[in-house]
């Protein structure tokens, strides 16, 4: 079954140095772009990470540091990368929780904004663990009656990614063949970061997974305790979670001034500019 797309929808693999979102780098990356018509336009690039590549990386994806040391960095493909995934929802194999954080970082990194506004998610991989509990290989073998050859390899795993897609679409009958219906059913928990430290409850609040304030929403938090905002921002997160409580800070300062009076208004840009 092909897919039901009312926009492009892009699908892509990342091979890395490791499993960090915060620290690891791509070194091979895999795009299919699928257009509403059926239309499709691919491409893959090996990458120069700029850092070691670890042996036990090297063993997984067979990439070694001499095979990427006269390829293009990330930042000199990052302009090119970022014109083909743009007004396109995002497709991949564990990509909710690995390819599209680790994607944003190097973004981020570079100086290329990136947010999922406008934009759907479909994880493959979860859709294949809510039916049947599998690995990419198997799943391939699963839905399409295929081995998978050259697994680990990114190109091989993007588009063995998309055929499970559209197999699942011929399996499943239950699963609605929309972007919005497939982005849902992929999603286990409703985040506001990729990586998962910012969550949203039941009443679409931002709220904290993780330490001392783990529950409780991100603005009461930050009224109460404001310089946890700074170590956060100072610490080893993920550049995408840094974003997140930016703007939800900056959500709460404009807020704060559409409520305040105009004299309020008045003493505090006094305060602000040290004037009397």
């Amino acid at each position: 079954m092909e897919l039901n797309l009312t926009k492009p929808i892009v699908f892509f693999d990342l091979e890395t140095t490791g499993i960090s979102i915060a620290t690891d780098r791509i070194v091979e990356i895999s795009i299919l772009k699928v257009f509403p018509n059926g239309n499709k336009e691919s491409k893959t690039w090996l990458v120069n990470p700029e850092i070691e590549i670890p042996a036990e990386a090297t063993a997984v994806h067979g990439i070694t540091n001499e095979k990427v040391v006269t390829e293009p960095t990330f930042k000199e493909l990052a302009p090119q990368i970022n014109e083909m995934i743009a007004n396109a929802d995002l497709a991949g194999f564990n990509s909710n929780r690995f390819d599209i954080p680790l994607l944003a970082e190097e973004l981020l990194r570079v100086g290329i904004d990136f947010d999922m506004d406008n934009r759907k998610a479909i994880d493959v991989q979860v859709i294949f663990h809510k039916k049947e509990q599998r690995t990419l290989s198997a799943g391939y073998q699963f839905y399409c009656g295929k081995t998978l050859e050259d697994a680990h390899s990114a190109e091989a795993d993007t588009l063995a990614t998309y055929e499970i897609l559209k197999a699942q679409l011929d399996k499943y009958d239950d699963i609605e063949n929309s972007v919005d219906a497939l982005s849902e059913f992929s999603s286990h928990t409703k985040r506001a970061d990729f990586a998962g430290f910012i969550l949203f409850n039941e009443d679409g609040q931002e709220i904290f997974s993780f330490g001392k304030y783990k529950g409780r929403t991100v603005e009461e938090v930050l009224k109460e305790n404001p310089g946890y905002n700074s170590w956060m921002q100072n610490a080893d997160f993920p550049l995408y979670t840094k974003k997140v409580l930016r703007l939800i800070k900056e959500r709460m300062s404009k807020a704060k001034t559409s409520n305040m009076s105009d004299e309020e208004k008045l003493k505090a840009l006094q305060q602000k500019f040290n004037l009397r």
